[in-house]
């Protein structure tokens, strides 16, 4: 029986590794911002100033095929400019890309061009120096290879508070691995472990007074993986700073 279970292991964990290594070409690619990073700053993961968090310039916005309304924000992605038969304004020599969910591109249903991010389309609208890497910048779109990659961090996972002394919300990132998350909750020096709901993007809210607790985070990613963030925020913590675990995933 044990070596059952140890070959059915071993299969499932073959498989994991072969589905994480295929390339998918059913997407395209286009840009937004300007090649210095303007107007990819504020986002629908609510990441806010994506330099200051580490994310910095290698960030897409996802197609509603793709956001699955904020939890794919954080998630990381190879991306590889696909040469057409006729003609292509792929950049020769150039190798993937790597690219953190941080933004959503919403739909377009109104009159003329420009319908990439409705559905049922799987869309990535780069930073401008993210597309101009892999494509001419004349091209203004490009079909791409793409796949979900492990994302690689630098420090702990960071807990960035808001809201009020009756409302709470955390703003979860700089997530390493899976890079997205799927469940949060908290405890306060005061309390048990207590459910959050995803507020948006990767906002995560509850009800209640935290002011003078000293708080723990227990974060999921959508891989499963959970950690515990003991005591993560001092009990003299206030709204607006970010605070950084000792580990990451």
């Amino acid at each position: 029986m044990a070596n059952l279970i140890f070959l059915i292991s071993l299969l499932v964990l073959l498989q994991a590794i072969i589905s994480a290594a295929v390339w998918l070409s059913d997407a395209n690619a286009t840009f937004y911002g300007d090649i210095d990073g303007g107007g990819t700053m504020q986002g629908a993961c609510g990441y806010g100033d994506l330099f200051k968090q580490g994310y910095g310039l290698e960030t897409t916005a996802l197609s509603t095929a793709l956001f699955n309304n904020g939890y794919a924000c954080g998630a990381c992605f190879e991306i590889v400019c696909r040469n057409q038969t006729n003609w292509s304004y792929c950049k020769k020599g150039v190798g993937p890309i790597r690219v953190t969910a941080t933004n959503f591109c919403p739909p377009n249903y109104g009159e003329g061009t420009g319908h990439w991010c409705n559905p049922p389309y799987k869309h990535f609208d780069l930073s401008m120096k993210m597309f101009t890497t892999i494509a001419e910048y004349r091209a203004g779109i490009v079909p791409i290879y793409y796949r979900r990659i492990p994302c690689h961090k630098q420090g702990g996972v960071k807990f960035e508070l808001k809201g009020n002394p009756y409302w709470f919300m955390v703003l979860v990132y700089n997530v390493g691995n899976a890079g997205n998350v799927s469940g949060v909750r908290i405890k306060g020096s005061n309390t048990g472990w207590l459910t959050m709901s995803k507020n948006w993007g990767q906002n995560w809210d509850i009800g209640g007074n935290f002011i003078g607790q000293s708080l723990s985070f227990m974060v999921t990613t959508s891989d499963g993986k959970t950690l515990e963030f003991d005591q993560v925020v001092p009990s003299n913590w206030q709204f607006g700073l970010s605070y950084e675990g000792k580990h990451n995933f």
